[in-house]
């Protein structure tokens, strides 16, 4: 049986067997969650994601009247039926994120914002690092100096405008923590050393 979370976690233990769910209807509803957070994404990301069989996701895709969509490195994805819709186009954009931010640990197939860096941003169990990200690819990692000062480690070269982009979210994210330095368990190999020192103008490849 399934049950949701704030039935157990806060004041609604009362009502907790009439929230159970049979187990159908919660790995359909896990899927539902996951294709609204991470879809498009294919039989196989949901599958590893979820950790159960291709059977289950199957039914359960199927009962949510999943859409099959292609995706631009081959391959078929699955999206919700209101998620069809065009996206718009963001524009340039960065981001710093922390240690198993559900941003990169989402898929199974990680290809198509990692590029060649997995070995560089994952430990030896799998667990990603603290990462930094350029138009929606990791381009590498941050750290925190003795001061609590954070620090972008790039893995490849970015236009002079997207490194004067980062070292802004470096600088707003330093303020923010206030000289707090976060601790981790799950550090990358990137992490642990400078990667890249990029000259100024070249370009994300």
């Amino acid at each position: 049986m399934w049950t949701l979370a704030r039935h157990w976690l806060d004041d609604g233990r009362a009502d907790l067997e009439s929230a159970d769910l049979e187990p159908g209807d919660g790995y359909r509803e896990i899927v539902r969650r996951w294709l609204y957070t991470f879809g498009p994404g294919t039989e196989d990301d949901i599958v590893w994601w979820l950790g159960s069989t291709k059977t289950v996701v199957r039914a359960a895709l199927a009962e949510l009247d999943a859409v099959a969509v292609s995706l631009g490195g081959g391959g078929t994805g699955w999206l919700l039926p209101d998620g069809v819709a065009e996206v718009s186009d963001p524009g340039p954009w960065v981001a710093l994120l922390p240690v198993l931010d559900p941003t990169i640990m989402g898929w199974k197939d990680r290809g198509f914002y990692l590029g060649p860096h997995r070995n560089q941003l994952f430990d030896n169990r799998g667990n990603a690092g603290t990462t930094a990200w350029v138009d929606g690819r990791v381009v590498g990692c941050w750290i925190q100096d003795e001061a609590g000062v954070v620090h972008v480690r790039l893995l490849e070269t970015v236009p002079a405008s997207a490194r004067r982009s980062l070292d802004a979210e470096s600088a707003r994210l330093t303020e923010w923590l206030g000289g707090v330095k976060i601790g981790t368990g799950y550090v990358s190999p990137a992490m642990k050393q400078e990667v890249l020192k990029p000259s100024a103008g070249t370009r994300v490849r």
